[in-house]
């Protein structure tokens, strides 16, 4: 009898889990067993895999090509592969010549203090609004949230004055860092994605430790900031990736070539240098990020999927 009932909650089980798969495909287990159905959801799922394949990486091999090519294949044999030969000398040229070393390092500068107050400001902001909660923490909170609204076109004008000459202390930060660090750390949407991953922080913990002594400072180091590698690594991905190919702004408060990011620079070389030389800087200021992706995706991916939930 205990086996006829262990077949049947089994047979049970089966049907519930091939009604589930049904339910999370637009083809029945019925039209699968088909050999029509099955050759054709597999075509497909080539040709869709395929066509990713060249909108993701096509312009970047093409990148590749050009960077390795003389200007005049690049101008008169756009698709060809390498008509004159591979000119790995474009590199080593396009440091040296056009300075790329240069603007990539003041690109790595920039991007270090934008990435350090980027994740000081949203940390000790979301602190502020999620844990440590005032009184007066729905109204911050509505404030932050409500300039994600407006655009910024609109405040460029403004915020290039207060740069200008910045209230109270009187300074000009123009042709300093400042000018980027401190515009790019008032991130509305870091603060925002940082109080949020808090709310979801268990508060048995925070109790605990102030009933221990803990102060505001200490919880925040050693507990907060511990249990919040998730949103950390999140928030630093799109600090660096934001300000490594920011433009416009740069552009305005770093007139001096000798301050500018690899974005502004080869815009100010564009009309001068070789194409060849040209496309091969592009090629390195847009291999180094992908390098870095490549080389930490596991703990990009592995943050990014636990920044929505906590661990038991």
């Amino acid at each position: 009898m205990s086996f006829v009932t262990t077949t049947v909650r089994a047979i049970g089980k089966s049907k519930a889990a091939a009604k589930d798969a049904d339910d999370r495909t637009n083809v029945s287990a019925l039209d699968r067993s088909r050999r029509s159905v099955r050759l054709t959801t597999r075509i497909l799922a080539v040709v869709l895999i395929a066509c990713l394949i060249v909108v993701s990486f096509g312009p970047l091999l093409w990148l590749f090509k050009a960077a390795l090519s003389t200007s005049q294949d690049i101008l008169k044999y756009p698709f060809e592969w390498w008509p004159s030969g591979i000119q790995w000398q474009n590199l080593p040229d396009a440091w040296s010549q056009i300075r790329i070393g240069q603007y990539l390092l003041n690109t790595v500068w920039m991007a270090a203090g934008c990435w350090f107050f980027g994740l000081l400001v949203a940390l000790t902001g979301g602190y502020g609004i999620s844990i440590l909660k005032p009184r007066y923490a729905k109204v911050v909170n509505a404030g932050v949230l409500a300039t994600l609204f407006i655009p910024g076109v609109v405040s460029l004008i403004s915020l290039y004055v207060t740069i200008l000459d910045v209230p109270l202390i009187g300074v000009n930060l123009v042709n300093t860092y400042w000018a980027v660090w401190l515009p790019t750390a008032a991130s509305a949407f870091n603060v925002l994605l940082v109080a949020r991953f808090f709310d979801r922080l268990p508060r048995d913990v925070f109790e605990a430790a102030k009933i221990d002594g803990a102060g505001v400072f200490r919880v925040f180091w050693s507990i907060v900031l511990p249990m919040s590698r998730p949103v950390i690594g999140v928030v630093s991905l799109l600090t660096i990736v934001g300000s490594w190919k920011e433009f416009l702004w740069p552009l305005l408060v770093l007139p001096s070539p000798d301050l500018q990011p690899l974005s502004v620079g080869l815009y100010r070389v564009s009309d001068t240098a070789p194409t060849s030389l040209l496309m091969a800087g592009m090629f390195i200021s847009v291999i180094i990020p992908i390098a870095l992706f490549l080389m930490f995706q596991r703990q990009f991916l592995r943050s990014a999927g636990q920044a929505g939930a906590i661990k038991g």
